[in-house]
């Protein structure tokens, strides 16, 4: 009898794991994390590890031809985040201008502007409204529909970039910096469709359109490396939004119209990169951003399954 309560209760536990492993994230938290993750392949690709100069190793060539030399850079990229058929994606540029301050200070000022499309097509998903209470048994499934958005994410910046010789580590380029970012979710609205429960049958619309604007320190670190014409830079980059936005929301349906905050939208950022050079041609591909952003934001941001980031740099 014991052993039979043991293989109910093995038996038991093996379905409720099943079931949290498949179970499926709601709209709520799914529309937060589409935009989150079109920042931080933002924060990846900051213009923040293009030089006026050339390293061999620790040291640099022609230092003194370096003082108070201007370099121009320009930044094109990609992002493409989506799970099922719903999606963020769309170009994504900058410019920087760097000033090389003495052999070991430069100082950088960029300006981006990224132009994302949101757009779906139709979705079966828990309905949540955490921000109102609408008279709805909330969470139920639902069908989700009609998103057709878009999405801008602009901003300006300040970075400082320096070299550190420490005994204890191998030479490397450090980056700090502050810069302010503003985020515009429009028309970020889905037509939903109540599937089952209590509740079936009832349609109307969710609606996260909304301006969010932080102010975002910076830090990193590189360990810029120089082989015949080509350069390479390994670096891990951490950003921080702030102060931490309340996400905005509205639901609409039968005899009601709320609007409300909850959680907050915006996380704290580390990326990992692997920038290489040709110099020959001031240009620089972000091999390793594109492979750990695909690799990580989806075990970062639960229910995204895939996030697709390219970014090339030109210096001149």
């Amino acid at each position: 009898m014991v052993r039979k309560y043991k293989v109910l209760a093995l038996a038991a536990t093996l379905a409720t794991l099943a079931r949290v492993g498949s179970a499926t994230e709601s709209i709520e938290f799914i529309a937060e994390h589409l935009p989150e993750i079109a920042m931080d392949n933002r924060y990846a690709s900051l213009p923040l590890w293009g030089t006026c100069d050339n390293y061999v190793g620790g040291e640099r060539e022609n230092q003194d031809a370096a003082r108070d030399k201007f370099c121009f850079g320009m930044n094109a990229g990609y992002s493409r985040t989506h799970t099922g058929t719903l999606s963020i994606d769309g170009p994504m540029f900058s410019s920087n201008v760097t000033r090389t301050v003495n052999e070991k200070l430069r100082i950088t000022g960029f300006a981006f502007f990224d132009d994302f499309a949101l757009s779906g097509g139709t979705d079966h998903l828990p309905l949540e409204a955490g921000f109102a209470s609408p008279p709805l048994s909330l969470p139920a499934e639902a069908q989700f529909s009609g998103l057709d958005g878009t999405g801008h994410d602009a901003g300006i910046g300040l970075a400082l970039n320096g070299d550190a010789h420490w005994h204890w580590l191998p030479w490397f380029e450090w980056s700090a910096g502050l810069m302010w970012q503003q985020v515009k979710l429009r028309d970020y609205r889905f037509d939903y469709l109540i599937t089952d429960g209590p509740d079936a049958g009832t349609a109307g619309t969710l609606d996260y359109s909304a301006t969010y604007s932080y102010v975002v320190p910076f830090l990193g670190v590189a360990w810029p490396r120089t082989r015949g014409v080509w350069r390479y830079v390994p670096h891990v980059q951490l950003a921080a939004p702030l102060p931490p936005a309340p996400i905005q929301g509205r639901i609409t349906g039968p005899g009601f119209d709320l609007a409300g905050e909850t959680g907050a939208i915006g996380d704290k950022s580390v990326t990992i990169g692997f920038n290489v050079t040709y110099e020959p041609w001031d240009l620089t591909v972000d091999i390793g951003t594109t492979i750990t952003q695909a690799l990580l934001e989806p075990l970062i941001h639960e229910g995204v399954n895939h996030n697709l980031m390219i970014s090339a740099f030109w210096a001149f």
